[in-house]
């Protein structure tokens, strides 16, 4: 059984900094693409990062310069380090993963999601 569990997130102030960690079981996690969405209230689910199991990654725009993620293969982590936080990133976070082919830039062709973790952003 597959599992993806997010944690770290909570309430920080602008222009602070956190950093999400994600937990996977139960999958080949160094075969795995693994991306993080995020989503604010009354708002589509929105793609903030993600990184192929190459390693190689790709940004939304609006966190370019101030998110960053990382994986651990050996201990079947991911993490976003995010910096210079503004109320707008207020949403929950979801990581995901996915192995097939497709534009991980979008939901679609990710196969598991973890439960979220919601990001407050106090101005």
């Amino acid at each position: 059984q597959v599992q993806l569990v997010e944690s770290g997130g909570g309430l920080v102030q602008a222009g602070g900094s956190l950093r999400l960690s994600c937990a996977a079981s139960g999958l080949t996690f160094s075969r795995y693409h693994m991306g993080w969405f995020r989503q604010a209230p009354g708002k589509e689910r929105e793609f903030v990062l993600f990184s192929r199991w190459s390693g190689s990654v790709s940004y939304a725009d609006s966190v370019k310069g101030r998110f960053t993620i990382s994986r651990d293969n050996a201990k079947n982590m991911v993490y976003l380090q995010m910096n210079s936080l503004k109320p707008e990133d207020t949403a929950v976070y979801y990581c995901a993963a996915g192995s097939v082919s497709g534009v991980y830039t979008q939901t679609q062709p990710y196969d598991y999601w973890g439960q979220g973790t919601q990001v407050t952003v106090s101005s």
